[in-house]
Parts: structure tokens; sequence; C-alpha cells
């Protein structure tokens, strides 16, 4: 598809490359051609800002610098370098999708489009990322940065959200790319969308695409791109419950599928209408666990997000009082101070650091006692 942009395609790729001569920001995932460390940057960096995501970066290539060591490690201490980056079915997909290149691909990521998009995790943007940036192949690659920006060149109103509007920039994007140049033109666009071309209050007259963008000719970058309203999240009322049984605490393990997957949890569970909350504590920690509890007290309330919904946990100390469990998860009775060993989410995290301060406060009593 032509547009009248594309006759100045030289002039303005040169001036966008130019652009990122002078002002590239300097990661470490610049510094190699390692197709592994591209990858796993790429994973990290999806609904990820970037100054969030450099010391994960950094610490899981440090721990796990080849596919084949990710390959060969266990889940829960892939999960464990995640936690707290979020949306942990990337680091469930990296894991399975090492073991694949290990078992199919004699441990070296494919360079072909098609292959790499029959990796878990792997999807259009991923995929051009690691062919231009690792492999020096034209191939686009469309971050939300790069998006918002040929949106405005553009002048393009359709929604950023609908795959016709990802199709459409990605040929235009594909007419853009200089010859052997993708990846330092994939990365100047996400650059240039990161630190001038801004979802609000762009800074047009630092852009180096300022003469070519149309959105800013006709006074309208402001109001572009275009996206749907957000659907009103849905909010749960949740009771958890933090049981002791001597001086141990209660997990269990999330299955490997679905929200949080494969991560360690305190047990519990919604609201059902208007039941009073230690009702449902109770109910939640019998059906996950054939568990009773006694000795049930508030502990704290926490206001929790996530991508699609929000929680308000509602949180119980309590004690074991019998039956042995019985969860078809895998469980441990965990002393506090080990708590740390295992991959927990983000809100269990907050709980773990109340119950170290509370307990921590009582040793201290005691010691002046």
């Amino acid at each position: 598809m032509s547009h009248p942009l594309l006759k100045h395609t030289s002039a303005l790729a040169e001036a966008l490359l130019q652009f990122y001569a002078r002002q590239r920001r300097d990661l470490p995932w610049r510094k190699t051609q390692d197709p592994y460390r591209i990858w796993v940057s790429e994973v990290m960096l999806q609904q990820t800002q970037v100054q969030t995501a450099l010391p994960y970066y950094e610490r899981f290539i440090e721990r796990l610098p080849t596919v084949e060591a990710l390959a060969r490690a266990p889940l829960d201490r892939v999960l464990k370098l995640w936690e707290g980056l979020g949306y942990y079915a990337r680091a469930r997909n990296l894991h399975k999708a090492a073991q694949i290149v290990v078992r199919d691909y004699d441990g070296r990521l494919p360079s072909e489009r098609a292959a790499l998009l029959k990796l878990p995790g792997v999807g259009r943007y991923t995929a051009g990322a690691i062919l231009s940036i690792a492999f020096g192949q034209d191939e686009p690659a469309l971050d939300a940065n790069a998006r918002r920006v040929l949106c405005r060149l553009f002048a393009l109103r359709q929604d950023l959200r609908k795959p016709a509007t990802e199709k459409l920039l990605e040929n235009y994007c594909r007419q853009l790319i200089p010859k052997n140049r993708a990846g330092e033109f994939n990365q100047a666009l996400m650059d240039l969308g990161a630190t001038i071309c801004l979802p609000k209050g762009p800074t047009c007259l630092l852009c180096p695409l300022r003469s070519f963008c149309i959105a800013r000719r006709r006074g309208v970058q402001n109001e572009l791109p275009v996206t749907a309203p957000k659907r009103t999240k849905p909010h749960y009322e949740v009771a958890v419950g933090v049981i002791w049984r001597e001086n141990k605490i209660f997990i269990a393990r999330r299955p490997d599928h679905g929200l949080l997957g494969g991560l360690w949890e305190f047990p519990g569970g919604k609201r059902q209408g208007d039941e009073p909350l230690e009702r449902t504590l109770m109910r939640e920690i019998a059906e996950e666990t054939g568990m009773r509890v006694h000795r049930v007290r508030p502990l704290t309330v926490i206001e929790h997000g996530y991508s699609h919904f929000s929680v308000t946990l509602h949180v119980f100390e309590c004690r074991h009082l019998r039956h042995a469990p019985k969860s078809l998860r895998p469980w441990r009775w965990v002393a506090l101070a080990r708590l740390k060993d295992f991959a927990l989410p983000a809100a269990n995290q907050r709980i773990v650091e109340l119950l170290r301060e509370k307990y921590q406060k009582r040793q201290r009593a005691a010691t002046i006692s």
C-alpha cells in the first residue's frame, strides 16, 4: 500500500538514523549480537518499562547466561528470577521455548520467521526484533513506542489495537527500512517514541522527523493515536489466610498455566455475595486444602490491581487446627525466614514484608523486657 509520505523514504530514514547515532540509549542488550540475550530483553520489555526491566535483565543473564542454562533450570528458579516483574506467562513461555530450542534447534535460536513464531510467547513484534537486531534481516519490529511514532507520522486514525492497523504500520515500516539496517532503524523508532514522541505532550520541536510528520503539520499530534476506551475492570473481595503450624506457614503452588502460574501463595479465594470474610476464609481453606483453622485474626487489607481486574485482599492470620493438607497442588510448611526462597505474587510479597516487620518488633520487645 502506497502513501505520499513514502516518496521521502530515504530522507526520512536518514534523519532517524542520524538521531539514533547521536542519542541512542545505552542499554546492555545493545552491546551484544547474541540472539539469546536479545530475545530475553525483548520478552522482558513486553509491557514493562526499560528502567524497570534493566536490573532484572542483568540478574537473569548473570544467573542464566545461555539458552542451555535456561532450559536446564527448574521453573521455580526462573520464576524467582522474574519475581516482581509481573506477567509471569512471559517467564513460563521463555523457559518452555528455551527447552524447545535446545531440543529441536541444537541450542541455536532459529533465524526464520515461521520457526520463531512457533515458539511459545513469540509474537510478531518479538520475532521482528530478533530477526532485525540479532540476525540483521530487514524485518519491522513495532513496539508500542514505534507504533505511536508511525501513527503520528502518517496521521492514522485507526485504532492501534486492531490487527489491521498493526499490519498497515508494518507495511509502511517495511518500505521505510533502509537495506541491511533494520535493527538500527527499528531501535531508532523505539527510542524516538520513548524519549520525544511521548504519549502525552510530545516534544515535537526536538523531533528529527518533525518536517515529515503529517500529524504535526495538521496540529493533531496530541489527538493521536486513537484507541478504543478501556473497559471498566471488575473488582473482587478476597480472603487470604496466613496459616501457622508451630513456627511454619502454609503455602501452595499455583498451577503452571493461567494467572500467576507456577508461583507460590497463601491460600484463599473470592467472597461470595455478603458472606462474612472469616467464613469466606474458612470455606476457601477447606475447599483448597481440606484443613481446618482456628484463632483467626485480621492482619491487614491490601488493594492490588492486575491487568484485567482488581482485588481487595483481606488477610488473616490463623492456626492450623486439624487435618493434614489434601491439596492437589504442591504445598509446603515454610519458616517465615525461608519464604524469600520462593517466588510469590507481588501482593503476597507485601504480606511477607508485613509479617517480618511484625515479628521483628515482637522479638525486639521480648529482648528489651
